[in-house]
């Protein structure tokens, strides 16, 4: 399961400033805009062309529920992709990034003290530092592993360590059996 990429998608859809067309004509529509012809579309969808000839003539109102879903998907994912940017960008150099989650940490601690992982409900504030890290993973491919050490990381110098003034023995801070996460920026 990916949930921060999932994560990442939630928080990026609730940046729209006009929501996408809801119909199955208006998808299409926008899709054929940005993808350019019907074959296109067709190739994204897994249907063929004369399929999204008949959605874009409203010859056909209502698609499969899993061929609605991935056209629901795919508009989705092209849906005003400068606004994601600015939200994005914004995050990364000045606003930061939330991170709400209910979880299982795990840390290596100094001997003497308590390292069993247990379920915490976090909500933290991480600085833009850490959002650059996050979107520039995810841009390379990252994997969900990758990016839970990001957050894990994060989660380690702010809020387990209060940015330097405890815990300072704290070495390696574990993000494990993710109930929810939820980001916002």
């Amino acid at each position: 399961m990916a949930e921060i990429e999932d994560a990442i998608e939630r928080a990026d859809r609730e940046a729209f400033t006009r929501q996408p067309p809801k119909t199955l004509k208006g998808q299409i529509g926008y899709l054929l805009k940005q993808l350019g012809s019907a074959k296109a579309v067709a190739q994204e969808l897994g249907v063929t062309a004369d399929s999204v000839n008949r959605y874009r003539r409203g010859a056909r109102k209502h698609a499969r529920a899993d061929v609605a879903a991935k056209i629901d998907d795919a508009v989705r994912q092209r849906w005003q992709p400068q606004v994601r940017k600015r939200r994005q960008k914004q995050a990364a150099t000045s606003g930061g990034i939330t991170v709400e989650t209910r979880a299982r940490f795990g840390y290596t601690a100094p001997v003497g003290t308590t390292d069993d992982g247990r379920f915490r409900r976090l909500t933290v504030h991480l600085p833009p530092a850490y959002a650059q890290r996050l979107f520039d993973a995810r841009n390379t491919g990252a994997s969900d592993q990758q990016m839970r050490g990001i957050i894990a990381e994060g989660f380690k110098e702010i809020y387990f360590q209060d940015g330097g003034g405890r815990a300072i023995g704290l070495s390696d801070v574990t993000l494990n059996d993710i109930d929810y996460l939820d980001l916002d920026y």
